[in-house]
């Protein structure tokens, strides 16, 4: 469902600039389809360009909290990104520092379940979580908001905080469906809140070396989004499935794994994008 809430509204500021005067790059992982491998990239993406020395927040707006969890990150405590929306806590009260590397946290909560109606009562709601990352966008190189599998409140104001937006898709039989969707989403957010929204790019995820399928997939998609889509395939891999169970990133858990490998070249790609 696209929310008309998105309509009428001008256009806002960027984010900020880093003290070098170069903004930190603040990436939305979105794919309203769930199961697709969006969290387990926004988390391991997120911790492979700490480990090449970047300074990394990932704040997790999905309520399953599945990149705090796989994080390792207790949910319960004072300071989520819950409180951060709706109680005006600031940033830095809701701050996970160093939850590896250089990788800090703003936690999710299942009280972030019912924020989208909270958030309707609230001033100018789409751009909460803008004026929030505006405060510390000159602290990060980069920040990564792991959205929920929806186009809800919450996604827009992703969107709307973003400067780009990384879609994965499954190498899988529907692996395009809902992505016609999505892209209209951004569209629309590009031409009502967020003017310099772009495709930061499509990562193909859980690809299986042992069919010709998942290959056509990924052609298919190529064929049908070109130069946007990665080079790097995220490959289906055990230890990258076990991996948030222990509360780690890959990196961590086997580091010599295809899975951390792969992400590590993505975000090599991502670094280089710039």
């Amino acid at each position: 469902m696209i929310y008309t809430f998105i309509c009428g509204l001008p256009p806002q500021c960027i984010i900020g600039l880093n003290e070098g005067g170069v903004m930190g790059r603040i990436i939305a992982v979105a794919n309203q389809k769930g199961g697709v491998g969006k969290t387990t990239t926004a988390i391991n993406l997120s911790a492979a360009l700490a480990e090449k020395g970047m300074r990394v927040l990932l704040a997790d707006l999905d309520p399953q909290g599945n990149s705090t969890s796989g994080l390792g990150v207790d949910k319960s405590g004072d300071g989520n990104v819950y409180d951060l929306l709706i109680n005006n806590y600031t940033v830095s009260r809701c701050l996970r520092k160093g939850v590896w590397m250089s990788l800090d946290l703003i936690p999710s909560t299942v009280d972030l379940a019912g924020a989208e109606i909270e958030m309707l009562d609230l001033d100018r709601h789409e751009f909460v979580l803008k004026r929030k990352l505006r405060s510390i966008a000159q602290d990060y190189d980069y920040i990564l908001i792991d959205c929920p599998p929806s186009l809800n409140i919450l996604t827009v104001n992703a969107l709307t905080a973003a400067n780009s937006v990384l879609i994965p898709i499954q190498c899988e039989f529907y692996a395009m469906e809902g992505l016609t969707q999505l892209m209209y989403t951004i569209r629309l957010v590009k031409k009502k809140l967020n003017p310099g929204l772009y495709i930061e790019g499509i990562a193909c995820t859980m690809y299986d070396a042992r069919t010709n399928f998942s290959q056509q997939v990924v052609d298919s998609v190529r064929e049908y989004l070109k130069d946007q889509v990665y080079e790097t395939i995220i490959p289906r891999n055990v230890r990258l499935a076990e991996a948030p169970s222990h509360g780690m990133p890959i990196l961590e858990y086997d580091s010599r794994s295809a899975g951390a490998e792969a992400y590590r070249r993505l975000a090599a790609e991502i670094i280089r994008s710039e």
